[in-house]
C-alpha cells in the first residue's frame, strides 16, 4: 500500500463514528471517554463486549458482528490504515455492534475498565520466536494477566494462529501457570470439533495459508 492511499485511509478513519484514534498521552491519562462505558455510551445496550487483538484488516471482528448481532465487537490495532477495510465495511452495512480503537494492545487496560469484556480473540499474532521478543508475544504471563484485569471471571480467550510454534510455546504456558485449556487442536480443518466461527470465518492471509497447506490452530481458554 502506497504512502498516500495510508494517509488518505488514515484520513478517512476521522470521519467513521465507529472508529476512534485517541493519542498515546489521552489514553495513558485516562482521558478516553469510553473506559468502563461502553456499553451505556457507545453500544447503548447491555451486549457483551468481545475485543480482537491486533485486528488488522477488521474481517475477523466485522464477521463475528455480522454472525452475532446480540454481542458488540471492538477491533484493536496499532495500524489504522489497516483495520479501514473493516470499520468502512461495517459502516456501510450499517452495523451498530462494531467499533475500532487505533491503540497498542499494552494499553488495554486503560481503553477497557475491569471486567468490562466478556470474550478476547487473538488472530494471527506474530509469534516473536526470538528470545529477545518474548516481550512483545501475546500470549506471555504479563499480556495473560493484562487480559485477566479487564475480562469478566468467566472470561474466555482464544488464540487462532498458523505458527506451530506460538501454539506450543501457548499451550505450554497455559498448563504450566495452571489456566483453564477449553479446547486445543493443531489442525483445525483436520479435525472435528472446532467452534464454527473458528473455521468458517477466514482472513485473506489465512486463506493464503490454506492455499499451500499449511495447519491452522486454535485455542480457546479461561485464565485463571
Amino acid at each position: 500500500m502506497g504512502s498516500k492511499n495510508k494517509l488518505k485511509r488514515f484520513k478517512e478513519n476521522y470521519t467513521f463514528q465507529n472508529v476512534f484514534q485517541p493519542t498515546r498521552e489521552e489514553v495513558i491519562n485516562n482521558s478516553f471517554l469510553f473506559k468502563g462505558k461502553w456499553n451505556h455510551d457507545f453500544f447503548q445496550n447491555d451486549n457483551p463486549i468481545i475485543v480482537e487483538l491486533g485486528c488488522g484488516k477488521g474481517e475477523y471482528t466485522v464477521e463475528l458482528a455480522k454472525r452475532f448481532p446480540e454481542k458488540n465487537f471492538i477491533g484493536i490495532d496499532i495500524k489504522g490504515a489497516r483495520f479501514w477495510r473493516g470499520a468502512k465495511t461495517a459502516v456501510e452495512d450499517r452495523m451498530q455492534n462494531v467499533a475500532f480503537v487505533r491503540t497498542q494492545i499494552e494499553l488495554l487496560d486503560f481503553i477497557f475498565s475491569q471486567k468490562e469484556i466478556t470474550e478476547i480473540w487473538i488472530t494471527f499474532p506474530d509469534p516473536q520466536i526470538k528470545y529477545k521478543r518474548t516481550k512483545h508475544r501475546m500470549t506471555n504471563s504479563s499480556f495473560l494477566q493484562l487480559y485477566k484485569k479487564v475480562l469478566k471471571e468467566d472470561g474466555i480467550v482464544n488464540l487462532k494462529t498458523d505458527s506451530e510454534f506460538m501454539h506450543g510455546y501457548t499451550l505450554g504456558l497455559l498448563h504450566g501457570e495452571g489456566h483453564e485449556v477449553l479446547y486445543s487442536n493443531h489442525n483445525i480443518y483436520h479435525n472435528e470439533g472446532a467452534p464454527d466461527e473458528v473455521t468458517s470465518i477466514q482472513t485473506f492471509y489465512e486463506k493464503q495459508y490454506l492455499e499451500i497447506n499449511k495447519a491452522i490452530t486454535y485455542i480457546k481458554f479461561k485464565i485463571k
